[in-house]
Protein backbone atom coordinates (compact mmCIF):
# COMPACT_ATOMS: atom_id res chain seq x y z
CA UNK A 1 0.00 0.00 0.00
CA UNK A 2 2.00 3.56 -1.03
CA UNK A 3 0.58 6.60 -0.04
CA UNK A 4 -1.20 9.28 -1.94
CA UNK A 5 0.81 12.39 -1.95
CA UNK A 6 -0.19 15.58 -4.45
CA UNK A 7 3.19 15.20 -5.83
CA UNK A 8 3.10 11.22 -6.34
CA UNK A 9 -0.17 11.54 -8.11
CA UNK A 10 0.74 14.59 -10.65
CA UNK A 11 3.91 12.75 -11.55
CA UNK A 12 1.79 9.43 -12.10
CA UNK A 13 -0.73 11.83 -14.01
CA UNK A 14 2.24 13.06 -16.02
CA UNK A 15 3.66 9.85 -17.30
CA UNK A 16 0.09 8.13 -17.74
CA UNK A 17 -0.26 11.03 -20.20
CA UNK A 18 2.51 10.66 -22.21
CA UNK A 19 2.43 7.34 -22.75
CA UNK A 20 -1.05 7.36 -24.20
CA UNK A 21 -0.35 10.29 -26.38
CA UNK A 22 3.25 7.97 -27.10
CA UNK A 23 0.76 5.35 -27.74
CA UNK A 24 -1.65 7.11 -29.98
CA UNK A 25 0.50 7.88 -31.99
CA UNK A 26 2.00 4.37 -32.96
CA UNK A 27 5.28 3.95 -30.41
CA UNK A 28 5.95 1.29 -28.22
CA UNK A 29 6.07 3.26 -24.42
CA UNK A 30 6.46 1.93 -20.97
CA UNK A 31 7.38 3.42 -16.92
CA UNK A 32 10.83 1.88 -16.77
CA UNK A 33 14.00 1.76 -14.62
CA UNK A 34 13.89 3.09 -10.63
CA UNK A 35 9.71 3.84 -10.63
CA UNK A 36 9.19 -0.24 -11.53
CA UNK A 37 11.14 -1.17 -8.93
CA UNK A 38 9.71 1.10 -5.95
CA UNK A 39 6.45 0.04 -7.15
CA UNK A 40 7.49 -3.91 -6.94
CA UNK A 41 9.27 -2.99 -3.83
CA UNK A 42 5.94 -0.91 -2.16
CA UNK A 43 7.87 2.79 -2.19
CA UNK A 44 6.42 5.56 -3.70
CA UNK A 45 8.73 6.44 -6.61
CA UNK A 46 10.07 9.76 -6.26
CA UNK A 47 9.37 10.29 -10.01
CA UNK A 48 8.34 8.49 -13.33
CA UNK A 49 10.73 8.02 -16.45
CA UNK A 50 9.36 6.79 -19.52
CA UNK A 51 11.14 4.83 -22.08
CA UNK A 52 9.81 4.64 -26.05
CA UNK A 53 10.65 3.61 -29.33
CA UNK A 54 10.03 7.10 -30.32
CA UNK A 55 12.84 9.10 -31.41
CA UNK A 56 14.04 12.77 -29.41
CA UNK A 57 13.01 14.16 -32.59
CA UNK A 58 9.32 13.04 -32.52
CA UNK A 59 9.43 12.88 -28.27
CA UNK A 60 10.38 17.12 -29.28
CA UNK A 61 7.56 17.40 -31.38
CA UNK A 62 5.13 15.60 -29.62
CA UNK A 63 4.78 17.61 -26.52
CA UNK A 64 4.42 21.26 -26.73
CA UNK A 65 6.79 21.89 -23.36
CA UNK A 66 10.04 20.00 -23.82
CA UNK A 67 13.98 20.57 -22.67
CA UNK A 68 16.68 18.89 -24.86
CA UNK A 69 18.69 18.32 -21.52
CA UNK A 70 19.77 14.94 -23.13
CA UNK A 71 19.08 14.92 -26.50
CA UNK A 72 22.31 13.42 -27.85
CA UNK A 73 22.03 10.44 -25.66
CA UNK A 74 18.25 9.55 -26.18
CA UNK A 75 16.77 11.73 -23.15
CA UNK A 76 14.59 14.40 -23.37
CA UNK A 77 12.56 15.99 -20.42
CA UNK A 78 8.67 17.09 -21.02
CA UNK A 79 7.40 19.82 -18.36
CA UNK A 80 3.65 19.19 -17.18
CA UNK A 81 1.23 20.69 -14.41
CA UNK A 82 -1.92 18.94 -12.73
CA UNK A 83 -3.61 19.98 -9.92
CA UNK A 84 -1.45 22.77 -10.08
CA UNK A 85 1.45 20.37 -9.43
CA UNK A 86 4.45 21.29 -12.22
CA UNK A 87 6.14 17.91 -13.34
CA UNK A 88 8.88 17.03 -15.25
CA UNK A 89 8.85 13.27 -16.99
CA UNK A 90 12.30 12.00 -18.19
CA UNK A 91 11.55 10.01 -22.04
CA UNK A 92 14.24 7.86 -23.16
CA UNK A 93 14.42 6.53 -26.71
CA UNK A 94 15.13 2.76 -26.87
CA UNK A 95 19.13 3.18 -27.82
CA UNK A 96 22.04 0.64 -27.45
CA UNK A 97 25.24 2.41 -26.89
CA UNK A 98 28.93 2.69 -27.69
CA UNK A 99 31.81 2.83 -25.92
CA UNK A 100 32.30 4.81 -23.03
CA UNK A 101 35.78 7.02 -23.01
CA UNK A 102 35.50 9.52 -20.49
CA UNK A 103 33.61 6.48 -18.01
CA UNK A 104 30.20 8.35 -17.42
CA UNK A 105 28.44 9.11 -21.17
CA UNK A 106 28.27 7.15 -24.15
CA UNK A 107 30.68 8.54 -27.04
CA UNK A 108 27.52 7.78 -29.32
CA UNK A 109 23.78 5.87 -29.28
CA UNK A 110 22.17 3.91 -31.46
CA UNK A 111 18.65 4.01 -31.71
CA UNK A 112 16.26 0.41 -31.85
CA UNK A 113 13.19 -0.55 -31.51
CA UNK A 114 13.50 -2.91 -29.13
CA UNK A 115 12.93 -2.49 -25.42
CA UNK A 116 15.01 -5.78 -25.11
CA UNK A 117 17.92 -4.48 -26.45
CA UNK A 118 17.59 -1.18 -24.61
CA UNK A 119 17.51 -2.54 -20.96
CA UNK A 120 21.09 -4.48 -21.68
CA UNK A 121 22.48 -1.15 -21.62
CA UNK A 122 20.93 -0.26 -17.74
CA UNK A 123 23.33 -0.69 -14.60
CA UNK A 124 21.42 -3.45 -12.54
CA UNK A 125 18.81 -5.92 -12.89
CA UNK A 126 16.69 -4.49 -10.53
CA UNK A 127 16.75 -1.13 -12.54
CA UNK A 128 16.06 -2.65 -15.62
CA UNK A 129 12.40 -3.52 -15.62
CA UNK A 130 9.67 -1.99 -17.80
CA UNK A 131 6.08 -1.44 -16.53
CA UNK A 132 3.58 -2.21 -19.79
CA UNK A 133 1.01 -0.28 -17.77
CA UNK A 134 -2.74 -0.37 -18.60
CA UNK A 135 -3.73 2.83 -19.63
CA UNK A 136 -7.48 1.67 -20.35
CA UNK A 137 -8.18 0.99 -16.40
CA UNK A 138 -8.64 4.12 -14.16
CA UNK A 139 -5.62 4.61 -13.25
CA UNK A 140 -2.78 3.45 -10.50
CA UNK A 141 -4.72 2.78 -7.39
CA UNK A 142 -2.11 3.36 -4.44
CA UNK A 143 -4.12 1.77 -2.18
CA UNK A 144 -5.28 -1.08 -4.07
CA UNK A 145 -1.87 -2.22 -6.45
CA UNK A 146 0.14 -4.41 -5.34
CA UNK A 147 3.46 -6.30 -6.11
CA UNK A 148 1.16 -9.64 -7.38
CA UNK A 149 -0.78 -6.92 -9.77
CA UNK A 150 2.26 -5.27 -11.34
CA UNK A 151 4.13 -8.37 -11.96
CA UNK A 152 1.59 -9.01 -14.49
CA UNK A 153 2.26 -5.83 -16.65
CA UNK A 154 6.17 -6.49 -16.32
CA UNK A 155 8.32 -6.87 -18.74
CA UNK A 156 11.87 -8.64 -17.55
CA UNK A 157 14.65 -9.21 -19.94
CA UNK A 158 17.38 -9.47 -17.61
CA UNK A 159 16.21 -11.48 -13.92
CA UNK A 160 15.34 -8.11 -11.86
CA UNK A 161 12.34 -9.76 -10.49
CA UNK A 162 13.69 -12.61 -8.78
CA UNK A 163 16.51 -10.29 -7.89
CA UNK A 164 13.99 -7.88 -6.28
CA UNK A 165 12.61 -11.25 -4.50
CA UNK A 166 15.78 -12.17 -3.35
CA UNK A 167 17.35 -9.09 -2.17
CA UNK A 168 20.29 -9.11 -4.72
CA UNK A 169 22.13 -6.33 -6.30
CA UNK A 170 23.16 -7.67 -10.02
CA UNK A 171 25.06 -5.71 -12.81
CA UNK A 172 23.44 -6.71 -16.02
CA UNK A 173 25.72 -8.46 -17.95
CA UNK A 174 29.18 -8.22 -17.64
CA UNK A 175 29.91 -6.33 -14.33
CA UNK A 176 33.06 -5.11 -15.29
CA UNK A 177 31.83 -3.63 -18.78
CA UNK A 178 28.81 -1.85 -16.60
CA UNK A 179 31.39 -0.43 -14.39
CA UNK A 180 33.74 0.96 -17.43
CA UNK A 181 31.26 2.21 -18.83
CA UNK A 182 30.35 4.30 -15.82
CA UNK A 183 32.83 4.55 -12.43
CA UNK A 184 30.19 6.00 -10.31
CA UNK A 185 27.77 2.61 -10.92
CA UNK A 186 30.52 1.16 -8.27
CA UNK A 187 28.93 3.49 -5.19
CA UNK A 188 25.42 3.34 -7.15
CA UNK A 189 25.69 -0.42 -6.25
CA UNK A 190 26.30 0.09 -2.43
CA UNK A 191 23.69 2.68 -2.03
CA UNK A 192 21.29 0.64 -3.68
CA UNK A 193 22.08 -2.13 -1.38
CA UNK A 194 22.23 -0.45 1.58
CA UNK A 195 19.11 1.67 0.95
CA UNK A 196 17.12 -1.47 0.15
CA UNK A 197 19.33 -3.22 2.74
CA UNK A 198 19.84 -6.12 -0.06
CA UNK A 199 23.37 -8.18 -0.33
CA UNK A 200 25.89 -7.40 -3.62
CA UNK A 201 26.13 -10.42 -5.89
CA UNK A 202 29.22 -11.64 -5.87
CA UNK A 203 30.54 -11.51 -9.29
CA UNK A 204 29.46 -7.74 -9.27
CA UNK A 205 31.17 -7.15 -5.74
CA UNK A 206 34.30 -8.68 -6.69
CA UNK A 207 34.37 -6.50 -10.11
CA UNK A 208 33.62 -3.31 -7.43
CA UNK A 209 36.80 -4.72 -5.64
CA UNK A 210 39.01 -4.60 -8.91
CA UNK A 211 37.75 -1.55 -10.78
CA UNK A 212 37.51 0.39 -7.18
CA UNK A 213 40.62 2.88 -8.14
CA UNK A 214 38.61 3.78 -11.29
CA UNK A 215 36.51 6.10 -9.31
CA UNK A 216 39.03 8.48 -8.99
CA UNK A 217 37.87 9.50 -12.52
CA UNK A 218 34.58 10.53 -11.41
CA UNK A 219 33.79 14.44 -10.22
CA UNK A 220 34.12 15.20 -6.98
CA UNK A 221 30.75 16.34 -6.99
CA UNK A 222 29.15 13.30 -7.97
CA UNK A 223 31.04 11.27 -5.64
CA UNK A 224 29.64 13.58 -2.71
CA UNK A 225 26.12 13.37 -3.90
CA UNK A 226 26.32 9.57 -3.59
CA UNK A 227 28.07 9.29 -0.46
CA UNK A 228 25.33 12.07 1.33
CA UNK A 229 22.16 9.95 -0.08
CA UNK A 230 24.18 6.68 0.90
CA UNK A 231 24.17 9.07 4.76
CA UNK A 232 20.58 10.10 4.40
CA UNK A 233 19.10 7.53 3.17
CA UNK A 234 18.71 5.05 5.99
CA UNK A 235 21.37 2.43 6.88
CA UNK A 236 24.19 4.16 6.66
CA UNK A 237 26.21 1.80 8.66
CA UNK A 238 25.89 -0.61 6.41
CA UNK A 239 26.62 1.23 2.99
CA UNK A 240 30.00 1.77 4.76
CA UNK A 241 30.63 -1.35 5.76
CA UNK A 242 30.34 -2.25 2.24
CA UNK A 243 32.11 0.02 0.86
CA UNK A 244 35.31 -0.52 3.07
CA UNK A 245 34.31 -4.34 1.85
CA UNK A 246 34.07 -3.57 -1.61
CA UNK A 247 37.62 -0.92 -1.38
CA UNK A 248 36.27 2.13 -2.28
CA UNK A 249 35.81 3.41 1.02
CA UNK A 250 39.83 3.78 0.69
CA UNK A 251 38.89 5.44 -2.55
CA UNK A 252 37.19 8.21 -1.87
CA UNK A 253 37.65 8.73 2.13
CA UNK A 254 41.01 7.39 3.23
CA UNK A 255 40.51 9.34 6.13
CA UNK A 256 37.81 7.39 7.34
CA UNK A 257 39.81 4.27 6.52
CA UNK A 258 42.14 5.21 9.04
CA UNK A 259 39.78 5.12 11.91
CA UNK A 260 39.86 1.03 11.63
CA UNK A 261 41.88 -0.19 15.07
CA UNK A 262 42.49 2.66 16.79
CA UNK A 263 41.63 2.05 20.31
CA UNK A 264 39.79 4.00 23.29
CA UNK A 265 39.82 3.95 26.75
CA UNK A 266 37.71 1.46 27.59
CA UNK A 267 36.46 3.40 30.59
CA UNK A 268 34.54 5.75 28.27
CA UNK A 269 34.32 3.83 25.08
CA UNK A 270 33.37 0.47 25.70
CA UNK A 271 32.32 -0.42 22.37
CA UNK A 272 35.47 -0.85 20.76
CA UNK A 273 37.64 1.34 18.50
CA UNK A 274 37.04 4.62 17.11
CA UNK A 275 35.45 3.11 13.23
CA UNK A 276 33.13 0.98 15.56
CA UNK A 277 32.30 3.86 17.29
CA UNK A 278 31.42 5.93 14.07
CA UNK A 279 29.43 3.07 12.42
CA UNK A 280 27.28 2.79 15.99
CA UNK A 281 26.31 6.92 14.97
CA UNK A 282 25.86 5.83 11.65
CA UNK A 283 23.44 3.18 12.53
CA UNK A 284 21.38 5.99 14.53
CA UNK A 285 20.84 7.82 11.06
CA UNK A 286 17.52 6.48 9.99
CA UNK A 287 15.84 8.19 7.90
CA UNK A 288 12.15 9.80 9.30
CA UNK A 289 10.13 13.22 8.73
CA UNK A 290 11.70 15.61 8.58
CA UNK A 291 14.54 14.39 6.53
CA UNK A 292 18.05 13.75 8.36
CA UNK A 293 19.89 17.11 7.93
CA UNK A 294 23.05 16.38 5.50
CA UNK A 295 24.90 18.36 7.65
CA UNK A 296 24.36 16.66 10.80
CA UNK A 297 25.12 12.91 8.95
CA UNK A 298 28.65 14.47 7.60
CA UNK A 299 29.13 15.66 11.20
CA UNK A 300 28.38 11.75 12.66
CA UNK A 301 30.50 10.66 10.14
CA UNK A 302 33.45 12.80 10.51
CA UNK A 303 33.26 13.98 14.63
CA UNK A 304 36.44 12.03 15.72
CA UNK A 305 37.96 11.99 12.43
CA UNK A 306 40.67 13.75 14.13
CA UNK A 307 41.93 10.88 16.43
CA UNK A 308 43.97 8.47 14.93
CA UNK A 309 46.80 11.82 14.43
CA UNK A 310 46.43 12.59 18.10
CA UNK A 311 46.43 8.88 19.53
CA UNK A 312 48.45 9.03 22.53
CA UNK A 313 49.03 5.56 24.39
CA UNK A 314 49.04 5.26 28.01
CA UNK A 315 52.55 6.80 29.78
CA UNK A 316 52.17 4.38 32.20
CA UNK A 317 50.48 2.54 35.18
CA UNK A 318 46.64 4.35 36.08
CA UNK A 319 47.32 6.64 32.92
CA UNK A 320 44.86 6.26 29.79
CA UNK A 321 44.60 6.37 26.18
CA UNK A 322 44.33 10.21 25.35
CA UNK A 323 43.44 12.36 22.08
CA UNK A 324 45.05 15.51 22.85
CA UNK A 325 44.34 18.04 20.29
CA UNK A 326 41.71 15.56 18.46
CA UNK A 327 38.89 18.20 17.88
CA UNK A 328 40.84 20.85 16.92
CA UNK A 329 43.02 18.21 14.23
CA UNK A 330 39.72 16.90 13.52
CA UNK A 331 38.36 20.45 12.35
CA UNK A 332 41.55 20.89 10.12
CA UNK A 333 41.08 16.97 7.93
CA UNK A 334 37.30 17.48 7.76
CA UNK A 335 38.00 21.04 6.20
CA UNK A 336 40.22 19.17 3.81
CA UNK A 337 37.48 16.51 2.78
CA UNK A 338 34.60 19.33 2.46
CA UNK A 339 37.09 21.56 0.17
CA UNK A 340 38.21 18.34 -1.95
CA UNK A 341 34.52 16.75 -1.93
CA UNK A 342 33.42 20.80 -3.21
CA UNK A 343 31.11 21.34 -0.34
CA UNK A 344 29.14 24.75 -0.25
CA UNK A 345 30.40 27.41 2.31
CA UNK A 346 27.37 27.50 4.33
CA UNK A 347 27.35 22.95 4.64
CA UNK A 348 31.02 23.05 5.34
CA UNK A 349 30.73 25.81 8.09
CA UNK A 350 27.80 23.54 9.74
CA UNK A 351 29.68 20.28 9.17
CA UNK A 352 33.29 21.91 10.56
CA UNK A 353 30.91 23.80 13.96
CA UNK A 354 29.64 20.31 14.37
CA UNK A 355 33.18 18.73 14.99
CA UNK A 356 34.23 21.66 16.83
CA UNK A 357 31.72 21.57 19.32
CA UNK A 358 31.07 18.01 20.00
CA UNK A 359 32.97 17.95 23.38
CA UNK A 360 31.33 21.16 24.69
CA UNK A 361 28.09 19.37 26.00
CA UNK A 362 30.51 18.17 29.16
CA UNK A 363 31.06 21.74 30.49
CA UNK A 364 27.17 22.37 30.09
CA UNK A 365 26.58 21.86 33.83
CA UNK A 366 29.73 24.26 35.27
CA UNK A 367 28.76 26.99 32.54
CA UNK A 368 27.96 30.43 33.33
CA UNK A 369 25.15 31.25 32.30
CA UNK A 370 26.40 33.78 29.43
CA UNK A 371 28.43 31.34 28.13
CA UNK A 372 25.77 28.78 28.35
CA UNK A 373 23.41 30.99 26.18
CA UNK A 374 25.93 31.74 24.02
CA UNK A 375 26.11 28.04 23.61
CA UNK A 376 22.97 28.23 22.28
CA UNK A 377 23.26 30.40 20.09
CA UNK A 378 25.32 28.28 17.70
CA UNK A 379 23.84 27.99 13.68
CA UNK A 380 21.05 24.95 13.84
CA UNK A 381 22.35 24.09 17.39
CA UNK A 382 19.11 20.65 17.67
CA UNK A 383 21.98 19.18 15.04
CA UNK A 384 24.20 19.91 17.92
CA UNK A 385 22.21 18.34 20.54
CA UNK A 386 21.58 15.46 17.93
CA UNK A 387 25.08 14.70 17.34
CA UNK A 388 26.48 14.96 21.03
CA UNK A 389 23.15 12.55 21.99
CA UNK A 390 24.41 9.59 19.03
CA UNK A 391 27.58 10.01 20.17
CA UNK A 392 26.67 9.32 23.84
CA UNK A 393 24.66 6.27 22.65
CA UNK A 394 27.38 5.08 21.00
CA UNK A 395 30.04 5.33 23.84
CA UNK A 396 28.78 4.95 27.49
CA UNK A 397 25.36 5.36 27.19
CA UNK A 398 25.41 8.41 29.74
CA UNK A 399 22.91 11.00 28.71
CA UNK A 400 23.04 13.27 31.45
CA UNK A 401 24.78 15.86 30.02
CA UNK A 402 22.75 16.17 26.90
CA UNK A 403 19.50 15.79 28.92
CA UNK A 404 20.80 18.95 30.78
CA UNK A 405 21.67 21.14 27.82
CA UNK A 406 18.60 20.05 25.71
CA UNK A 407 15.97 21.02 29.13
CA UNK A 408 17.92 24.17 29.29
CA UNK A 409 17.61 25.09 25.81
CA UNK A 410 14.04 23.97 25.54
CA UNK A 411 12.74 26.30 28.55
CA UNK A 412 15.16 28.75 27.82
CA UNK A 413 13.04 32.19 26.37
CA UNK A 414 14.64 32.95 22.76
CA UNK A 415 14.61 36.74 24.24
CA UNK A 416 16.85 35.17 26.72
CA UNK A 417 19.46 33.53 24.40
CA UNK A 418 19.73 36.77 22.16
CA UNK A 419 18.46 39.36 23.75
CA UNK A 420 17.82 43.17 22.66
CA UNK A 421 21.15 44.86 23.10
CA UNK A 422 21.32 47.58 26.07
CA UNK A 423 24.33 49.34 24.68
CA UNK A 424 25.25 50.19 21.04
CA UNK A 425 28.16 52.67 19.63
CA UNK A 426 25.59 55.00 19.28
CA UNK A 427 24.84 55.03 23.07
CA UNK A 428 28.50 54.96 23.74
CA UNK A 429 29.46 58.19 21.53
CA UNK A 430 26.35 60.33 23.24
CA UNK A 431 28.29 59.22 26.27
CA UNK A 432 31.34 60.94 25.58
CA UNK A 433 33.34 57.40 24.43
CA UNK A 434 35.79 57.89 21.54
CA UNK A 435 34.78 55.41 18.84
CA UNK A 436 37.52 52.70 18.75
CA UNK A 437 38.58 49.44 19.26
CA UNK A 438 37.88 49.23 23.16
CA UNK A 439 34.06 49.68 22.22
CA UNK A 440 34.39 45.53 20.88
CA UNK A 441 35.57 44.89 24.25
CA UNK A 442 32.74 47.49 25.98
CA UNK A 443 29.71 45.92 24.53
CA UNK A 444 31.30 42.42 24.78
CA UNK A 445 31.17 43.40 28.99
CA UNK A 446 27.84 44.86 28.65
CA UNK A 447 26.62 41.53 26.91
CA UNK A 448 28.31 39.43 29.60
CA UNK A 449 26.57 41.06 32.10
CA UNK A 450 23.44 41.15 30.85
CA UNK A 451 23.19 37.47 30.01
CA UNK A 452 24.26 37.18 33.62
CA UNK A 453 21.35 38.40 34.44
CA UNK A 454 23.35 41.34 36.26
CA UNK A 455 21.89 44.59 34.26
CA UNK A 456 18.69 44.75 32.91
CA UNK A 457 18.60 48.44 31.38
CA UNK A 458 20.44 51.12 29.47
CA UNK A 459 20.99 53.13 32.52
CA UNK A 460 22.83 50.17 34.26
CA UNK A 461 24.82 48.94 31.32
CA UNK A 462 26.21 52.93 31.06
CA UNK A 463 26.73 52.74 35.08
CA UNK A 464 28.54 49.11 34.29
CA UNK A 465 30.95 50.79 31.24
CA UNK A 466 31.85 53.73 33.58
CA UNK A 467 32.78 51.19 36.56
CA UNK A 468 34.97 49.09 34.46
CA UNK A 469 35.96 51.54 32.01
CA UNK A 470 35.78 55.07 33.65
CA UNK A 471 34.70 57.91 32.28
CA UNK A 472 35.98 58.98 28.52
CA UNK A 473 35.08 62.43 27.35
CA UNK A 474 34.63 63.00 23.61
CA UNK A 475 37.16 65.86 22.57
Amino acid sequence: MLPVTPQSAAALAAARTILRKLRDNGYQAYLAGGCVRDLLLGRQPRDYDVATSATPEIVLDLFPRTFAVGAHFGVVLVSAEFDGQPTLTEVATFRSDGAYSDGRHPDAVRYTLSPEEDVQRRDFTINGLLLNLDLGAPGLDFETWDATTLRRSVLDYVGGLADLEAGIIRAIGQPERRFEEDHLRMLRAVRFAARFNFEIAPATQSAIRSLAHKIEAVSRERVRDELTRMLTEGHARHAFELLDQTGLLAQVLPEVMKLKGVDQPPQYHPEGDVWTHTLMLLAQLEPGSPQIPMTLAWGALLHDIGKPATFQPPSGPGDRIRFNGHVEVGVAIAAEICRRLRFSNDETTQVLALIENHMRFADTPRMKAATLKRFFRLDRFPEHMALHRMDCLASSGNLDHYNFARERYESMPAEEVRPTPLLTGRELIAAGYQPGAAFKTMLHAVEEAQLEGAIHTTEEALTLIRSQFGEQVQM
